[in-house]
């Protein structure tokens, strides 16, 4: 697994001096049919999941992640160097527009989040498209296609210097941070819905996020991803609708 091009992908995220985007009220995405659900219980799971980056473990009935990439090692003996990463687990689940829906909650990590990429395409770094992050103080909706993992980053950190405003105001125009309020050792309900460009989050029923941003309407996202930064955070019953957009 390649690393992210910057912390922002997994572990921190630039602030904005921008004002954040208002969050519509109602849904944008209207549930159509149900592609996926696992509460975690039993002994087996859809073999649609799969590891990303270490580590996750089926626990009690919950998806535990646990960040155990957490440190930069340099190279030596032949092995390549390893840079600080959040745990990804996956699945293979092709949507444009859906719902994801999950319980989440905090014992220790310091994020945990539902990301959507595309593998196949060359655009961005190893196909990141778009991702809604949870902290315990905030939440942040990026577009990482056009945005933070994007080609035309690259080029331009190649001299960041003299480039900085440019990368600064890339970065800036495809993400939105919006406070919130979360307890650890508490369960979420955290809804993620794309349609088109928009990304609508809530938690607990309660609009929490918005972005509108052209890497999220990327035609195909072949792979749904949680992540989890820090130690531990715990995912549940997690559902997948395919959708379209909603009456407005």
């Amino acid at each position: 697994m390649r690393p992210c091009l910057i912390l922002g992908c997994c572990l921190a995220t630039i602030a904005s001096a921008a004002e954040p985007p208002s969050i519509p009220a109602g849904t944008i995405a209207h549930k159509k049919e149900l592609l996926f659900s696992d509460d975690f219980e039993g002994a087996t799971h859809p073999k649609v999941w799969h590891d990303v980056v270490p580590t996750f473990v089926f626990e009690k009935g919950m998806l535990k992640g646990t960040q155990t990439r957490d440190q930069n090692i340099p190279a030596a003996d032949g092995k390549p160097a390893v840079t600080p990463h959040a745990a990804v687990y996956g699945l293979e689940i092709p949507t444009k527009d859906s719902v994801v829906e999950v319980k989440i909650r905090f014992e220790g990590a310091s994020m945990l989040d539902v990301e959507f990429d595309d593998r196949k395409f060359e655009g961005s770094h190893y196909g990141h498209l778009c991702r809604a992050q949870v902290r315990l103080d905030k939440v942040v909706l990026l577009d990482e296609r056009d945005g933070s993992q994007s080609n035309t980053l690259i080029e331009l950190r190649k001299d960041a210097a003299k480039n900085k405003e440019a990368i600064e105001q890339l970065l800036a125009s495809h993400r939105a941070t919006f406070p919130t309020k979360l307890e650890a050792g508490k369960w979420y309900l955290f809804v993620v819905e794309t349609v088109g460009e928009e990304m609508r989050v809530t938690i607990d029923g309660q609009p929490a996020g918005y972005l509108k941003s052209p890497g999220i309407g990327h035609a195909t996202k072949s792979k749904i991803e949680l992540g989890v930064a820090g130690k531990d955070g715990f995912f549940d019953d997690i559902k997948v609708w395919n959708a379209e957009p909603a009456k407005r």
